[in-house]
């Protein structure tokens, strides 16, 4: 039985994910961060913790085992009870278990669980597709130095004095004036020039296109009748195979799942404007989870399933 499989499903979706006489894997939902240090942006997730304190059954990871294997709710807990006796007897004997995508626990010299949790997954869905990434710094205040010392070394200042020696440049303001004026009128005869012209040559088009309609026979033959059968993908369970920012990306998934056999399509975007992609959409609960364990054990191991009502 693959319970870190079926632990890590349920993060996901819930905040608190019980192994019954053991302990609760919880999630806490964490901010955007920036590292100043290093520049580095983290986008929000969900950090993994683990509760002692927390071991009575409270029946959801039996209920998700049983209905992804297809096995009733009580063989469900039996296999649940012996996986938790196997983990109790290797952490007695000094092994530290790995929990793959969720972390690593161990006991101390005083008997209590340590838990390291695993950073390789983030478990917050509005999330999805977004990465850590490194910006350089903007170093504003040295461009404001260099402008200033620009300005000391090459100043653009005219004194009353400056401009009675220089008379010339009152002929030459004139002279910039009357050239700006002229171009001006030149400008809108030439543009009014061109709207006339355009405007004769639609005119000339339109009749042109009139007499030709008035002289066509048109013959209209009846088309047979097809028949096209489409099935349409409905339900509220869709297992999600990425979420892109490009729209163009978006598409190229979708034709290479289709290529594929998947019926895939585009369900809209999420509150971060990302294109979601889902291999199928499915009504029945059961029949998702069977699905969504096929697509990870023989095509992509990350793929998840959501549950959302779609206008």
């Amino acid at each position: 039985m693959q319970l870190e499989t079926y632990i890590s499903d349920l993060l996901y979706r819930y905040e608190c994910v019980t192994l019954p006489e053991f302990g609760a894997f919880l999630t806490q939902r964490e901010s955007a961060t920036i590292d100043n240090s290093t520049n580095t942006f983290f986008p929000p997730k969900k950090s993994i913790l683990f509760n002692e304190q927390i071991q009575k059954n409270d029946g959801l990871l039996a209920t998700y085992i049983a209905d992804v294997e297809g096995i009733s709710f009580e063989v469900a807990n039996e296999k649940i009870a012996k996986r938790v006796k196997n983990i109790k007897t290797q952490l007695t004997q000094g092994e530290t278990l790995s929990f793959k995508n969720i972390g690593e626990i161990v006991l101390n010299a005083e008997g209590k669980i340590l838990f390291e949790p695993s950073y390789q997954l983030n478990y917050l869905t509005d999330s999805f597709g977004l990465s850590q990434f490194i910006s350089p710094s903007v170093t504003r205040e040295s461009l404001k130095q260099e402008v200033e010392a620009i300005e000391k070394i090459v100043p653009l200042t005219f004194t009353p004095e400056r401009r009675k020696n220089r008379p010339y440049f009152k002929y030459a303001a004139v002279a910039v004036i009357a050239l700006t004026l002229g171009g001006l009128v030149a400008s809108n005869f030439y543009v009014n020039q061109i709207e006339e012209h355009n405007q004769l040559a639609q005119e000339e088009a339109t009749k042109q296109l009139d007499t030709q309609i008035q002289q066509a026979t048109f013959s209209l033959n009846p088309l047979p009748a097809i028949t096209l059968n489409v099935t349409k993908q409905t339900g509220n369970y869709h297992i999600v195979a990425g979420a892109f920012r490009i729209e163009e990306n978006c598409d190229k998934k979708i034709a290479q799942l289709k290529a594929l056999g998947y019926p895939a399509r585009k369900i809209g975007t999420n509150k971060y404007g990302l294109h979601e992609v889902v291999y199928a959409s499915y009504e029945d609960r059961l029949e998702s989870l069977k699905a969504l364990r096929d697509i990870k054990q023989s095509h992509n191991k990350d793929a998840w399933l959501l549950v959302k009502k779609l206008d």
